[in-house]
C-alpha cells in the first residue's frame, strides 16, 4: 500500500481521500483533515480506547461520512467482535489446519448479507424504539444477534473445505445449521422432529389471527425463510405492508404471504351466514353474526379453517385463552371422541424437558377429564419424539392424604391404568418425587414409573398455571413451547400475550405438523 509521495504528514495526504483506516493512536485525525476528504468518506478509526477521531467530531464537519470504531458505545463496532468467535467455530468444527483468506472473506460476506436483512427480534427488543436498517449507522449486525453463529460458521466451514484445509469437511451444511440452531435456541432439539415434518409437509397454509402484530410479522419472516408454512395474515393489507417496511422485513404480499382483508372481503357474506347457521340455537342472531364476523379476528381465522381455505390457525397474542376458545369452539369444535379441551405447555429446563397440563382451560377438572387430558397430552408428546412418563401431582404422597384433590388424582390413576395401559404413569405424588427417580423409589418401591417424569399432570388450573409461569421465569429462562391446544377438531393453537417470536415460529411448525398428521 505504500506509495512514493512528497507528503510527510497526515494532513498532507488526506485531501480527496475516500477512506481513512486507522489503528494508531487516539486523536491523530483532526476535523479539519476530515473536511478535505472526498464525498461520503469512509472513516474506520479503530484505535482503542480512544479512536483517531470521535464520531461526533466527524459529524460536526462531514454529515455524509460513514464512521466505524472499535468501541461498543458507538454504532458500527468493526473490530473482531463478530469475526473472532464465529470464524473459530467454523474452523474448529471442520477441523481446519489453518485459517485461509477464503475463510476470512466468507465470514465478511456472511456478515454483510446479515446486515442487509431485517432486525432479529432479540436485537429489536434491545434497541426498542430505534429502527435499525442497513446504512451509515448500521453497517454490521449487532454482536448479540442470535443468527450470527448460524450464518457465519457454516460459511467459514464451507470455505475451509473448498480451500482444502478442512480435515473434517462438513458435507451436510443444512444439518450443521440445524445443530448450531439447537445451541442458539434451547427449544431447537425438542422441536427438531416437528420442524422436519413441517418442512416436508404438503398442507401448510397457516392463518395468523393477529396478522398486524409485530411479533407475528417477525415470526412470519422466519417461517417463510425456513419454508415452514404458507402464511395467511388476517388484518388490513396497507397496515401490514407499512409495518413490514417499518421493521425492515423482506415480506411481500402475494409472493410470501396471503391477506384476509378485515375491511373488505368477498367471503364476508358467506362467512357470517355460515356462522349464524352453526350457532343460531346458541343465541347468535343474524345481526350479531354480521357484527362478530367483522371484528373478531379469531372467529375469521376459525371460519377460514372450517371452510378449508387454510390448514391451521394461530391466535392469542393478545386477549385471554377463554375468549379465543369461545370462538374456536363455536366454529371448529371438539374432535371426534374428545369431551374436553385442554392446554399443554412445554418447558426446556436445565437438564430436562417437561410438559405440564392443564395450564389454561379447565379450572377444576374431574378425574375423568384429567385422565382424558393426560392421554391427549401423552399422544402429543410422541409427536415430539418424546416417550411420555406421566406423574399425577398432589400435596399428597401415595395416599398420605384423603382430601378431595388427592382422592381425585388417585381416581385419575385408576382410570388411566384401565383406559391407557400403554402409558407409563404413577401418582399421586409430590413434585420432587416426580423429578427424582431415586427419591420416588425410596418412597414407593413398587412405583410404576421409571426414571424422571416428563409429563406433569396438575390437579387444577391454578396449580398448573402457577407452576408453569414460575418454572418458565425462574428456571427455564423463558424458553417454552406452547400452549398446545388439545382436543380441537382441526389444527388450531392459542398463544399467550407473553409469547415470543421464536415460540410463534415453533407453534407454526407444530400446527403444520398437526395438519398433516394421520389420526
Amino acid at each position: 500500500f505504500a506509495q512514493k509521495t512528497s507528503a510527510r504528514t497526515l494532513a498532507e495526504v488526506m485531501p480527496g481521500a475516500d477512506v481513512f483506516l486507522g489503528l494508531s493512536a487516539g486523536g491523530v485525525l483532526k476535523p479539519a483533515m476530515v473536511a478535505t476528504m472526498a464525498r461520503a468518506p469512509i472513516i474506520f478509526a479503530l484505535a482503542n480506547p480512544t479512536p483517531e477521531i470521535l464520531p461526533e467530531e466527524v459529524k460536526a464537519v462531514r454529515s455524509d461520512a460513514i464512521i466505524a470504531t472499535g468501541r461498543t458505545d458507538y454504532p458500527n463496532q468493526v473490530n473482531n467482535v463478530l469475526c473472532f468467535p464465529y470464524i473459530f467455530r467454523g474452523a474448529l468444527d471442520s477441523g481446519a489446519t489453518t485459517i485461509t483468506s477464503e475463510m476470512e472473506i466468507a465470514a465478511v460476506h456472511a456478515i454483510a448479507e446479515l446486515a442487509q436483512v431485517e432486525q432479529n427480534d432479540v436485537v429489536a427488543a434491545a434497541y426498542a424504539g430505534v429502527t435499525l436498517s442497513f446504512g451509515p449507522e448500521y453497517l454490521i449486525p449487532k454482536p448479540f444477534d442470535p443468527r450470527l453463529m448460524m450464518k457465519i460458521a457454516p460459511a467459514v466451514a464451507k470455505a475451509a473445505a473448498e480451500s482444502g484445509v478442512a480435515t473434517r469437511p462438513i458435507k451436510d451444511l443444512d444439518a450443521y445449521r440445524e445443530k448450531l440452531q439447537s445451541f442458539v435456541y434451547a427449544s431447537g432439539t425438542t422441536m427438531k422432529p416437528i420442524f422436519t415434518l413441517a418442512k416436508g409437509a404438503k398442507n401448510k397454509r397457516v392463518a395468523y389471527a393477529e396478522g398486524e402484530e409485530e411479533r407475528i410479522l417477525r415470526a412470519v419472516q422466519v417461517v417463510v425463510d425456513e419454508g415452514l408454512a404458507r402464511p395467511t395474515l388476517i388484518g388490513r393489507p396497507a397496515v401490514i405492508a407499512t409495518r413490514c417496511e417499518k421493521f425492515g422485513l423482506r415480506l411481500q404480499a402475494g409472493r410470501d404471504y396471503d391477506v384476509v382483508n378485515v375491511e373488505q372481503d368477498d367471503r364476508y357474506r358467506d362467512y357470517w351466514q355460515t356462522y349464524h347457521r352453526m350457532n343460531a340455537r346458541k343465541g347468535i342472531t343474524a345481526q350479531h353474526a354480521k357484527i362478530e364476523m367483522r371484528r373478531r379476528l379469531t372467529l375469521i381465522g376459525s371460519m377460514l379453517l372450517h371452510k378449508g381455505e387454510v390448514d391451521g390457525m394461530l391466535c392469542g397474542t393478545w386477549g385471554t385463552t377463554t375468549m379465543h376458545l369461545h370462538y374456536i369452539d363455536q366454529v371448529i369444535g371438539l374432535r371426534k371422541g374428545a369431551k374436553t379441551y385442554a392446554c399443554m405447555n412445554g418447558l426446556i429446563l436445565p437438564g430436562r424437558q417437561v410438559m405440564l397440563v392443564d395450564t389454561h382451560v379447565n379450572y377444576d377438572p374431574t378425574a375423568q377429564q384429567l385422565a382424558e387430558i393426560t392421554v391427549m397430552a401423552a399422544e402429543e408428546m410422541k409427536r415430539f419424539g418424546l416417550l411420555p412418563k406421566a406423574a399425577l401431582l398432589s400435596h399428597s404422597s401415595f395416599g398420605s392424604s384423603n382430601q378431595p384433590s388427592a382422592l381425585k388424582m388417585r381416581e385419575t390413576l385408576a382410570l388411566l391404568q384401565e383406559q391407557a395401559p400403554w402409558l407409563e404413569v404413577d401418582g399421586e405424588m409430590h413434585g420432587d418425587a416426580a423429578l427424582d427417580a431415586a427419591y420416588r423409589t425410596q418412597l414407593m418401591p413398587s412405583t410404576t414409573l421409571s426414571g424422571e417424569a416428563n409429563l406433569l399432570v396438575m390437579p387444577n388450573i391454578d396449580a398448573a398455571n402457577i407452576s408453569y409461569n414460575l418454572l418458565k421465569t425462574a428456571a427455564g429462562g423463558g424458553i417454552a413451547i406452547g400452549p398446545v391446544l388439545l382436543g380441537a377438531a382441526k389444527p388450531v393453537n392459542i398463544l399467550t400475550p407473553s409469547t415470543t417470536v421464536r415460540r410463534i415460529v415453533n407453534m407454526t411448525a407444530l400446527t403444520v405438523a398437526d395438519a398433516n398428521a394421520v389420526r
